[in-house]
This record gives structure tokens, C-alpha cells and sequence, in this order.
């Protein structure tokens, strides 16, 4: 099992409840999306699977160590496992993207090599593959303040496929994409997983994504799960509960749908 949550809840420092009572096992290589309305708890969740959070109670458990049980070194190595993708990566506005990528492999490149990349990177070829594959292989040389935030998500997820995890976390990883670039950005993180047996959790707000690229679809809504279902499974009126109340609709009571060249994927009417 790569990932395993028993009875999990997580308190803020305010007092908070952002999670509560969670039970979720996720297999080796299985992919799925977590969807719910904002503040239902997916970024807190995310963070708990990505070891940068400890629960307040109940047991985590990723690649077969328990999160509350790791000291310092432990968990640091235990992260080098784990690639996090952010909706805002946080990239040194400075820094030439080369070397942002190439730091994917900071916590497993011994330090002298680490520094060097700072000084001239270390694998340009290397940087260049995984930015050919989301699109912006031209600018490999740029410093990253001078990217849009669509090309900055991009080169969050280059630097997540430099660094060849283990466990994919994607946190809203294509917000900021267009439709159709959204879609091919997915696919890509979804190869690239599949092809080595990764395990690939992404939190969408865009629910007709998570539906037509995630076989398995997992609803949050404050701080509980609503459900856990194979994306087939998932009804019209279990989106409707879901994001009850909710000021901007991720989604469309009538769909309209439009092939691609993989998938059937849809738009909101």
C-alpha cells in the first residue's frame, strides 16, 4: 500500500477542524483526484501525504513510514520521494529555470553537486526533456520572474518529473491552463506516472477534468470525505450535495461533450 490514512484529523493552530476523521488507502501506481468546494480540506491533505504536515490524531502512513514516527533525517529522505506540485510553485523569481528544475534532484544529488548546479547546471539536457514535455523547452535559459503563471505552473510540474518520485501530489496543478492545455498537462503527469509505477493523487477544482482523467474520484466537503467512488459511479446529484452553496460552480448541470484523440472530455454547457 502506498498510502494509508486511519482515522486522521487535523487541527489548526486558530482551532480550526480542516480534517476530520479521514480513512483513505491508495494503492502503488493508482491514480485518482480529490474534488470538493473550496475549504473542504485537499491542500491540508495533501500536505499530510506529503509529510509536511503531522496529524493531531490518527495515523499516516506513505511508502511504508508512519508520518508521526520519522525524525528530522527521516523525513527529509522520505520527501525526496514524494514530488509536490503547487498551484503557485514557489520558484526563486530569480533564478533561471534550468536551475529550478534541475533542483528536483537536490535531495538526492550529494550537496557538492547541488551547489554546482547553482554555479552552471549540471544536467541542461536533462532540464530541456522535462520542459519539452510541458511546452516550454524555449524558455529553458529564462529566469522564472519573467514567466506567466500558466508557463510558472509548468515549470513546477517539469521540475517534479526532473526529480522522478515515487508519489505525484498535484494541488490544483493547471489552474491557470486553458481547457485544452489543462487537459494535455494531465496527461502528461498521468504518463509519466504510469510509466513508472507511480502513485498520482491531484486535488481539481475543475470537476469535468478529474471526471475525464481520474478513474477514481474522491469528494471532500468540510474537512470529511462525501465520498469515494470509481469516476463512473459518481451522479449529478452527488456534485449538486457536494458543492452545495458553493459561489462559483466547478461545473454544469447540462454537459456538452467533446472528443479528443484519448478521452471524452467535457466542458461545462
Amino acid at each position: 500500500m502506498s498510502i494509508y490514512l486511519e482515522q486522521v484529523d487535523f487541527v489548526q493552530p486558530n482551532g480550526r477542524v480542516a480534517l476530520k476523521g479521514i480513512n483513505l488507502q491508495v494503492k502503488d501506481g493508482e491514480h485518482l483526484a480529490l474534488i470538493g468546494p473550496s475549504g473542504a480540506g485537499k491542500t491540508t491533505l495533501l500536505s499530510l501525504i506529503g509529510a509536511r504536515l503531522a496529524p493531531t490524531h490518527g495515523q499516516v502512513t506513505v511508502l511504508n513510514q508512519r508520518i508521526d514516527q520519522q525524525d528530522t533525517a527521516s523525513l527529509r529522505l522520505l520527501r525526496t520521494r514524494i514530488g509536490s506540485i503547487y498551484q503557485s510553485p514557489p520558484l526563486p523569481g530569480r533564478q533561471r529555470l534550468v536551475t529550478a528544475v534541475l533542483a528536483g534532484r537536490s535531495g538526492v544529488w550529494p550537496a557538492w553537486k547541488s551547489l554546482a548546479s547553482l554555479l552552471y547546471p549540471r544536467d541542461i539536457a536533462g532540464a530541456r526533456r522535462v520542459l519539452s514535455q510541458v511546452q516550454i523547452a524555449d524558455r529553458l535559459f529564462d529566469r522564472c520572474d519573467q514567466l506567466s503563471g500558466g508557463q510558472l505552473q509548468r515549470a513546477g510540474m517539469a521540475r517534479v518529473l526532473y526529480q522522478q518520485a515515487d508519489v505525484l501530489l498535484a494541488d490544483e496543478p493547471v489552474s491557470a491552463l486553458d481547457p485544452g492545455l489543462a487537459l494535455a498537462m494531465l496527461q502528461v503527469l498521468k504518463q509519466d506516472a504510469s510509466a513508472r509505477g507511480a502513485t498520482l493523487i491531484t486535488s481539481l477544482h475543475a470537476v469535468d477534468l478529474a471526471l475525464s482523467c481520474f478513474p477514481r474520484i474522491v469528494g471532500l466537503r468540510d474537512g470529511q470525505l462525501a465520498f469515494d467512488l470509481p469516476a463512473s459511479a459518481v451522479t449529478q446529484s452527488m456534485l449538486d450535495e457536494l458543492f452545495a452553496n458553493e459561489a462559483s460552480m466547478p461545473y454544469a448541470s447540462k454537459m456538452k461533450t467533446f472528443p479528443t484523440s484519448e478521452m471524452t472530455f467535457q466542458y461545462p454547457a
